[in-house]
């Protein structure tokens, strides 16, 4: 048996046992792995296997990548054309208002996009 402290992650009472390969607290009747809790990176997250950043068509994107916008956008009185080439986006960590790329267009200066409007260009 391990030295290490197996606390209930729930409730944090010290009064838990071992039953096979999981824990058990007998106050809150939560179980556990304490493996899989130290060792979160072993196991692959929904982040790390699920690309954050997809197009229209479920395409992965990359900070730099050329893209094309899928429909017709309005911008004001501008509408900025299906089609529109946009060279190097950026992908943003924040979003501005559900918009996850940044980037610049000429004639429109620097605006924000959302991926599921734009298509990736090979």
């Amino acid at each position: 048996m391990s030295e290490q402290n197996h606390n209930c992650p729930e409730c944090n009472s010290s009064n838990t046992y071992p039953d096979g390969n999981m824990w058990a607290c007998p106050e809150c009747f939560h179980e556990w792995n304490p493996q899989a809790q130290d060792n979160p990176g072993d196991s692959t997250s929904s982040s790390e296997s699920t690309p954050a950043f997809l197009d229209a068509n479920g395409v992965p994107l990359s900070t730099g990548d050329t893209v094309a916008t899928t429909k017709d956008l309005k911008m004001g009185k501008d509408t900025i054309k299906s089609g529109t080439k946009v060279k190097n986006i950026r992908l943003l960590d924040d979003p501005v208002d559900g918009h996850d790329i940044a980037c610049k267009l000429p004639g429109h200066g620097s605006i924000y996009l959302k991926c599921s409007v734009v298509k990736k260009l090979s």
